[in-house]
């Protein structure tokens, strides 16, 4: 295997040739596996069947669980997810089992009432803008998009958001937000830097109502050792005067069950009160059965202990991918670069300009689904056409490095193929 770049036409004609051979032969397998979502396997979810077993229903404040009330949630577990989020009780909501349903919920807030500094509604305004940090969560973006708002792309760098655009487009006051993912950041598996994190809590926006939508759904989602975190959002925004910007998010989806897991946000006292106000007249309260199933299992076998089994579970899945883009793409040349994260559930692969869709259309006619190209970006595009997230996490570890194998191929076949159309007739 030589660098591409060093290769004349006839020497990338025979690559090319030899590629294909090897693609046709996965191809005539038939697979028919899917790497395009972040899901937990089932041995992962099997890790969390006893919290189903439960007779004790009483919260430590006495209050019957499965009963009404309690819309801010129950006592134990707003506690539970205080510790997790670095809050108090009184700035810890814990709802149902989604968290984005809980971010969907708060960016409805604002546009329907406004918050408490907001001069009238979002929906109010002649123009609403939200930044989308790219590569990013398209579930995300999708939120935003659904309610109006014209969606700017910010360059994410390893140390987070590059900060001088988000600094330059908040002067604008129809921005009203920004979408972050701090620890292990989906799809990179970035970890915000300390700057990042005191840059966004004291920077200068134009809107007096602007909210960081701080979504920490991979914080104990380690995949090393170390357990990699950032500083608290919320102190560093009430430091700096801004206590109110801070919209904390976290869930158990990937912790327990993914369908049924508890979700909770962290914020100020005056948003908790202004959350609870808007979702009176949606709910009486959540299902506080299940939260309170969830503190008690996870603290009885230890959260950490608990995610340490998943990462067991995860390093190995991790490990065949990225030992496979080393072993098939290092000595190609610069046709590729793919992030190696520290935990969370995703990692990113770039591959040449214009070429992402051809590798996961490729991968799609030989068996081996890939999200979209481009649906890690704002409307689904990606200026580029180079990025490609990669989920490792559902599939066995056999199949896996199937479709790491088919992966590589279509990368270095794709690669092949631009740089012969470069070629001179």
């Amino acid at each position: 295997m030589a660098d591409y770049f060093s290769m004349d036409k006839n020497a990338l004609l025979q690559e090319q040739a030899a590629l294909q051979k090897e693609y046709d032969a996965f191809a005539a397998k038939g697979l028919k596996l899917d790497m395009s979502r972040g899901k937990p396997a089932p041995d992962q979810l099997d890790l969390s069947m006893p919290l189903l077993k439960m007779d004790d229903y009483m919260d430590e404040d006495g209050t019957d669980v499965r009963n009404y009330g309690a819309l801010e949630g129950c006592t134990e577990a707003r506690r539970f997810f205080a510790e997790i989020l670095g809050t108090t009780i009184e700035e810890t909501f814990v709802a149902g089992n989604s968290s984005l349903n809980m971010m969907y919920n708060m960016l409805d807030l604002g546009w329907r009432h406004g918050f408490p500094e907001s001069p009238k509604p979002w929906k109010d305004c002649d123009t609403i803008k939200f930044l989308c940090p790219s590569p990013g969560y398209d579930r995300h973006f999708r939120v935003s998009e659904s309610f109006g708002f014209e969606l700017l792309m910010v360059p994410m760098l390893p140390t987070g958001p590059d900060m001088d655009v988000v600094e330059e487009l908040v002067r604008d006051e129809a921005v009203k937000g920004i979408w972050s993912i701090p620890v292990y950041s989906n799809p990179d598996g970035y970890v915000y830097s300390d700057e990042t994190v005191q840059r966004l809590a004291k920077m200068d926006a134009a809107a007096p109502d602007f909210r960081i939508f701080w979504d920490n759904a991979y914080g104990v989602h380690h995949l090393t050792e170390v357990a990699y975190a950032c500083p608290n959002l919320l102190l560093a925004c009430r430091a700096a005067g801004h206590e109110n910007r801070a919209l904390m998010f976290c869930s158990t989806s990937k912790v327990t069950f993914s369908g049924g897991g508890v979700g909770a946000m962290g914020a100020s006292v005056q948003n908790v009160a202004a959350a609870a106000e808007y979702l009176f007249p949606m709910t009486i309260c959540y299902d506080k059965i299940n939260q309170l199933r969830h503190v008690r299992f996870l603290r009885k076998v230890g959260l950490e202990n608990h995610m340490e089994k998943h990462a067991q579970m995860l390093r190995p899945k991790f490990g065949v991918v990225v030992d496979e883009l080393h072993r098939q793409l290092d000595a190609c040349g610069t046709i590729a670069r793919w992030t190696e994260p520290k935990g969370g559930y995703f990692l990113s692969l770039f591959v040449p300009d214009g070429c992402a869709k051809r590798v996961v259309a490729l991968c799609k006619q030989a068996g081996v689904v890939l999200t979209g190209a481009g649906a890690a970006f704002p409307y689904g595009v990606d200026p580029n056409d180079s990025h490609i997230r990669i989920a490792p996490t559902y599939p066995p570890i056999e199949e896996l490095k199937t479709a790491a194998q088919l992966l590589c191929i279509a990368t270095r076949l794709a690669s092949v193929e631009k740089l012969l159309a470069a070629q001179p007739a």
